[in-house]
């Protein structure tokens, strides 16, 4: 579990003030840039000063909850990886953590001088840490030991043969396998496999969608091939954050339950903060899972908590919450006041009953 200092963070009224010159700090970089290296950028045409802001946009996306939260590898594992995409695209490296820089140099001249340390202490040391970790390939995302069925597994997703892939799975089930073993053991380390491969450029956006529809259809066929389990009277509400369109991994967590004998809501994709806290009233779960892909999506957790204690006071469900962001910096649940975390469909399975005991609905 990787551990760090943790930075002084922004109030509400200081993040609000960040937020509202985030405009001016993109278009003044982005101008900057072009001012000083245009002959460089020529080379990209308009396109290329539209990928230059949608860089400094993501740079403030994952720049917040350093700001929130006082955690900065997050940040740092996001600048890693650009960089990488910015080397296929010839630009220096040196560039990246040029553009930190005069971040830094806006906002110190922008921002009251309390306000201006917290940002730019935060954007100093992201690219310290980015500049030591240069070069380093980041540590890739665990999952469960694969079966030997996961590399053809992973082969028939990229290959695009549905029905390949389901037979793969279907010929596991008739062999007496566990719909969740498969799902862990099989199907997540093929997915985590792509994404791998996505990353170093050797598979496209389009494969890897495929890949995911594909299995998301696969899990389907399964669970309606499993034996129906006896129910045990508790209820879970699972959905991921807005803002969040990454499922699949929730979906698994969501079939551990269903086939352990939970009530299971399965809410899916990008789930509006409202809408999930006045379902969670209105259906009264014991616990509230929650999916989050990266740091940014932290605050969807930490206003639906908010919104949980201010409709429902100590009545609220637990809440536990996981996701790739939560993988890899643990530390970020607490920050954010959820109950609890896990890593895996089977270990938020074990996370429930050990917060729940031997409470059911009544």
């Amino acid at each position: 579990m990787p551990m760090e200092v943790i930075l002084k963070t922004l109030d509400a009224e200081g993040l609000r003030r960040f937020q509202n010159l985030q405009g001016a700090a993109i278009s003044a970089v982005t101008d900057r840039f072009y001012a000083t290296h245009g002959s460089l950028y020529q080379q990209f045409g308009e396109r290329g000063r539209d990928a230059c802001r949608e860089d400094l946009v993501f740079h403030l996306e994952f720049l917040r909850p350093v700001l929130e939260f006082g955690l900065v590898q997050p940040m740092v594992d996001y600048l890693c990886w650009l960089g990488d995409v910015l080397s296929v695209r010839m630009i220096p490296g040196d560039h990246l953590a040029l553009s930190l820089d005069w971040l830094a140099e806006f906002f110190a001249g922008q921002l009251a001088a309390d306000d201006a340390e917290v940002v730019t202490t935060a954007l100093h040391a992201a690219r310290v840490k980015y500049v030591e970790a240069s070069g380093t390939a980041l540590v890739p995302q665990q999952s469960p030991a694969p079966w030997p069925q996961a590399a053809s597994f992973e082969a028939a997703l990229l290959a695009g043969k549905q029905h390949e892939a389901l037979a793969i799975v279907n010929d596991m089930i008739d062999a007496g396998g566990k719909l969740v073993d498969i799902e862990l053991h099989v199907i997540q380390p093929a997915l985590y496999g792509i994404g791998e491969k996505w990353q170093a450029n050797q598979v496209t956006v389009a494969q890897e969608h495929l890949a995911t529809a594909i299995v998301q259809s696969i899990m389907t066929v399964a669970l309606l091939r499993s034996q129906p389990p006896v129910a045990v009277n508790k209820r879970i509400v699972l959905a991921c954050v807005e803002g969040n369109n990454h499922a699949v991994g929730l979906r698994m967590v969501a079939d551990a339950f269903q086939m352990a004998g939970w009530d299971v809501q399965y809410l899916g994709a990008n789930v509006p903060t409202l809408a999930l806290v006045q379902q969670v009233v209105e259906w009264k779960p014991l616990l509230l899972g929650l999916s989050v892909s990266f740091a940014q999506q932290l605050k969807g957790v930490k206003a639906v908590i908010i919104q949980l204690e201010k409709r429902l006071g100590a009545a609220r469900p637990g809440v536990i919450v996981g996701g790739l962001a939560i993988n890899r910096f643990n530390q970020l649940a607490a920050a954010v006041g959820a109950d609890a975390y896990s890593s895996d469909a089977e270990s938020a399975l074990d996370c429930a009953n050990r917060l729940i005991g031997d409470r059911v609905i009544q």
